[in-house]
C-alpha cells in the first residue's frame, strides 16, 4: 500500500475523534450546559445529519477542484469548526460547531475513499478503503479514550482543542506530502452522477445505514450504561470503551483481508453476530461480564463491517467520489437514526437498556435488507 494512504488514515482519525469524542464526555458536557445526558446525545445526532445532508453538498461544489485542494478546503473548514467547539459558550454554540465538523467530516470521508481508490488496483480497494477507514478504528480504540481521559483530568476544552492540534498536523502533512493530481483527474460531476439510477446502489447505501444504525443506537449511549446498569465506575469508562476499540481495530483488520472477495458472505456473517451481541448486552447489561463480551463482540462487527461496506459500492457503482460520499452521508444517516432513537428511548422512561433493544431492531432490518441478495453470490455485489 502507498504510504499516502496512511495519511488519510490519520487525516480519519483526526476528524472521527472529534465525532466520537461527545460520547466519552456526556455527564461533563450535560453538567457544563445544563442539559440533559439525551440532549448531549443529539450533538452526536447534529454531527451526523449534517454529514448527510452538508457532505454530498460540499462535495458537489468541490468537484471542479482537484482532490488534494479539495482535501485541504476540508481540513481548514473542520479545524473552524472544532476550534469553536473548544470555545462554546453555550449548547447552541456546541451545536453549531457539531453541524460545521460534520459537513467537512462527511465530504473529507468520500474524498480520501476516492484518492485511495486511485492509488491502487482495482483488486486492493477493499483493502486500501479499510486501511483509511482504520483511521475510524483507531479513534474509538486511541482517539475517544484518550479524549475521555483529558476531559476528566484537565477539562473537555482542552480536549477539543488537542483534537483540534491533530487536525492542524493533518492539514500541513496533506500539503506536504499529497501528490498534487492532474486536470485530468478532476472529478467529473456528470459521470459520477450517473452512478445513482443504479438500483443496487441505493441497496446499499440502505444496508450500511442500518449496520451504523444498529451499532450507534448502543454506541452512543455506552457511557451512561456502563455507569448507571453495569456499575461501572467513570475512571474505568475509558478503558471500556479503549476495550471496545481495540475488538473494532481487529475487526476492521479482519474483514479487510476478506471484503474484496467475499463481500456479502462478510455482511451477513457480521450483522448475524451484531444482533446477537445486542440482544445479550441488553439483557444482561447488569452483569459486568456479559457487558465486556458483548463490548468486544459489537466492536468486532458493527463499525468493523466498513470495509465490507465499501467494498460492496465500489463493487455495485465505481470508486467516485460523490458515490463514496453519498454513502459516508447514509453511513452518518445511520449514527442520526441510532442515536436519535436511542435517546427517544431514554427520554421516554424505557431506562437506558433501551437503546440496546432499539440497536437489535435496526439490526435485524439491516439483515432482512441483505435476503433479495443472498442468491446473487457470483456477482457477490
Amino acid at each position: 500500500m502507498p504510504s499516502i494512504i496512511y495519511l488519510l488514515a490519520f487525516t480519519i482519525f483526526s476528524m472521527t475523534t472529534s465525532e466520537f469524542m461527545v460520547a466519552g464526555m456526556m455527564n461533563e458536557l450535560a453538567n457544563e450546559f445544563q442539559v440533559s445526558v439525551s440532549s448531549i446525545g443529539y450533538l452526536i445526532t447534529a454531527y451526523a445529519g449534517a454529514m448527510v445532508i452538508g457532505g454530498p453538498v460540499l462535495t458537489a461544489g468541490l468537484l471542479k477542484i482537484h482532490r488534494k485542494q479539495a482535501l485541504m478546503s476540508l481540513v481548514f473548514v473542520f479545524l473552524i469548526g472544532q476550534s469553536l467547539g473548544a470555545v462554546a459558550w453555550s449548547y447552541d454554540s456546541m451545536m453549531i460547531a457539531r453541524i460545521i465538523t460534520g459537513i467537512a467530516s462527511s465530504a473529507a470521508f468520500g474524498v480520501s475513499v476516492s484518492i485511495s481508490a486511485t492509488l491502487v488496483h482495482t483488486n486492493s480497494r477493499g483493502k486500501a478503503a479499510s486501511l483509511v477507514l482504520a483511521g475510524l478504528m483507531l479513534a474509538t480504540v486511541l482517539g475517544l479514550p484518550i479524549a475521555t481521559i483529558i476531559s476528566q483530568q484537565f477539562g473537555w476544552r482542552i480536549s477539543f482543542w488537542a483534537v483540534a492540534v491533530l487536525v492542524l498536523l493533518s492539514g500541513i502533512m496533506i500539503q506536504w506530502l499529497l501528490p498534487s493530481t492532474s486536470s485530468t483527474e478532476q472529478m467529473d460531476l456528470k459521470g459520477e452522477l450517473t452512478s445513482f439510477k443504479n438500483l443496487h446502489l441505493w441497496a446499499a447505501y440502505v444496508t450500511s445505514m442500518l449496520i451504523i444504525g444498529g451499532t450507534f443506537a448502543a454506541f452512543s449511549y455506552f457511557t451512561p450504561i456502563l455507569t448507571n446498569v453495569s456499575g461501572f465506575s467513570n475512571t474505568s469508562v475509558p478503558y471500556l470503551l479503549a476495550l471496545y476499540g481495540s475488538a473494532t481495530v481487529i475487526g476492521n483488520i479482519v474483514i479487510g483481508r476478506f471484503a474484496d472477495r467475499f463481500t456479502m458472505k462478510v455482511l451477513v456473517t457480521g450483522l448475524t453476530l451484531l444482533l446477537v451481541a445486542l440482544v445479550l448486552f441488553a439483557s444482561g447489561a447488569a452483569s459486568k461480564y456479559i457487558t465486556v463480551i458483548s463490548l468486544i463482540l459489537i466492536g468486532l462487527t458493527g463499525v468493523a463491517m466498513n470495509p465490507a461496506m465499501v467494498a460492496r459500492v465500489m463493487k455495485t457503482a465505481g470508486s467516485g467520489t460523490m458515490v463514496n460520499t453519498v454513502h459516508t452521508s447514509f453511513i452518518t444517516l445511520g449514527i442520526v437514526i441510532g442515536s436519535s432513537v436511542g435517546g427517544i428511548g431514554i427520554s421516554a422512561g424505557y431506562g437506558f437498556v433501551s437503546p440496546l433493544w432499539l440497536g437489535a431492531c435496526l439490526a435485524t432490518l439491516g439483515f432482512i435488507s441483505l435476503i433479495p441478495y443472498l442468491r446473487k453470490r457470483k456477482t457477490d455485489c
